[in-house]
């Protein structure tokens, strides 16, 4: 299992500013799913305390000018300590089934009209791993795992 770790060469404007990813060899029947770490159970008020004005920047295009998503996009993510704590918790307990974990600091500003990865619906192929309702889970916070099935493919081709 290999491990990207990347730091900011300049200052971050807030503390919490890391993106995680990981990839599972196999999982639910296909190969190499990546997977995008996010933290969940975060409170609303700690948005308040946020210079909004200096980490959002220009909408994505005129039809994607809601603030409100990518507000709560930056509040899934995690500090460099939480970062630190999950990528020890992944390598102890998942790296004979991972391929690779990616974490690296959020790019600033962060454009309007993004959908956090709390969000997307779960469906036939797009799903969440809750590491937190895993047996012996041991981080001070949850954190989930967001997948799309239908990106990867089957471990066993279907026969024609």
């Amino acid at each position: 299992m290999q491990i990207h770790s990347h730091t900011s060469h300049t200052p971050l404007p807030v503390d919490r500013a890391y993106v995680l990813s990981m990839t599972i060899k196999s999982f639910k029947g296909r190969r190499d799913v990546q997977v995008h770490l996010f933290r969940t159970g975060y409170d609303m008020a700690e948005a308040q305390g946020y210079p909004w004005e200096h980490l959002l920047g220009d909408p994505l295009d005129a039809q994607h000018t809601d603030a409100e998503g990518s507000r709560q996009l930056l509040l899934e993510a995690f500090t460099a300590d939480e970062r630190d704590q999950i990528l020890a918790y992944l390598e102890k307990r998942y790296a004979d089934r991972l391929t690779e974990i990616s974490a690296q600091p959020m790019d600033f500003p962060i454009p309007l009209g993004l959908c956090p990865l709390s969000a997307f619906p779960e469906g036939e192929t797009i799903g969440f791993i809750r590491f937190d309702r895993i047996p012996n889970y041991d981080l001070p916070f949850a954190f989930h795992g967001l997948y799309d099935l239908a990106q990867h493919s089957p471990v066993v081709k279907e026969q024609d």
